[in-house]
């Protein structure tokens, strides 16, 4: 008997065409504010980002390292889900259909990995540039600069691009995610049918994805550090203006994505509800404005060439 009622549920959720996403409040009148707000936000991320991305490219005197993987880095940040966003927001009844999910699962995982290894990358550039500036052009060549940023954006689809085509053809027990867009961590929690394969591919990516970075992240901090302190003033002064950005962009996409590994693994029903929804959306909403905003007041050359752009 219990054999065939499992058959007959993994026979239904075989069936499952979309998803209801019950994170959001039943805030009434008070949607239309809010999609003002993350409708001026969605805005200001745009307007900034190209922005940047454009004084980066037209301008030669920027056609540098750092400013191209920061270009890199400014293209990640328009890539996300704010436009699924604003219209749950006005909707009236949060689901969204399974290709949509999936896709928006591809969007926000490939995000979180190119923002990853984009700081990675860029670290490695600092390194290179303060422990070894003689050597700075030999080794950090236009080509080798193409390579680092290809193969940012190349590692980061395919690992998402694996993960999805593993949970897609999942049998589902249900399509209740409690969150406020679909993530593929609630994708598996739903399964019915085994998730070994899932379970093994995610052991094996997620040093590639998350300790790989971070260790070289760690590395190039702890050499950069060792020649500050036995270096000249001028060296400190370098580290310290190139680094400050780097290190503040870093430490504020950890913080989002801390809280929303947090979220996923432990039972958060005590935390309010609008605070879960400020930390879930916290580091794909609040990273697009802190990167362009900090690299562009504190980075002079990028500035300077916004502020004769803007009075041009």
């Amino acid at each position: 008997m219990y054999g065939k009622n499992k058959k007959r549920i993994m026979t239904n959720s075989s069936q499952v065409s979309y998803f209801t996403l019950t994170a959001y409040l039943d805030s009434g009148a008070l949607k239309y504010l809010y999609f003002t707000v993350v409708a001026f936000l969605y805005i200001v991320i745009v307007t900034v980002n190209v922005l940047l991305i454009v004084v980066i490219c037209v301008n030669r005197s920027l056609h540098e390292p750092m400013y191209m993987f920061l270009c890199s880095l400014f293209v990640n940040e328009l890539y996300g889900l704010f436009p699924l966003l604003l219209l749950q927001i006005l909707s009236d009844v949060h689901t969204v259909s399974a290709p949509l999910c999936f896709l928006q699962i591809f969007c926000v995982h490939t995000y979180g990995t190119a923002e990853l290894a984009n700081l990675a990358v860029m670290s490695y550039d600092r390194y290179l540039a303060i422990c070894f500036p003689l050597q700075y052009h030999t080794r950090m060549s236009p080509c080798k600069v193409s390579m680092l940023i290809v193969l940012t954006w190349f590692s980061s689809f395919l690992v998402i691009t694996v993960l999805i085509s593993l949970s897609a053809p999942l049998q589902l027990c249900g399509n209740i995610i409690n969150k406020v867009y679909c993530d593929n961590y609630s994708i598996v929690k739903l399964a019915c049918s085994d998730t070994t394969v899932n379970n093994i591919y995610g052991l094996i990516s997620s040093p590639l994805v998350i300790l790989c970075p971070v260790s070289l992240i760690l590395y190039t901090y702890m050499r950069i550090l060792k020649i500050c302190f036995s270096g000249s003033k001028h060296t400190r002064q370098k580290a310290v203006s190139t680094c400050t950005p780097h290190l503040a962009s870093l430490l504020n996409f950890s913080f989002g994505c801390f809280f929303e590994i947090l979220q996923s693994r432990f039972n958060m029903n005590s935390v309010p509800s609008m605070l879960r929804i400020f930390l879930s959306l916290y580091f794909l909403t609040c990273q697009p404005v802190f990167n362009p905003l900090m690299y562009g007041l504190t980075l002079s050359k990028i500035s300077l060439t916004c502020k004769k752009l803007l009075c041009f």
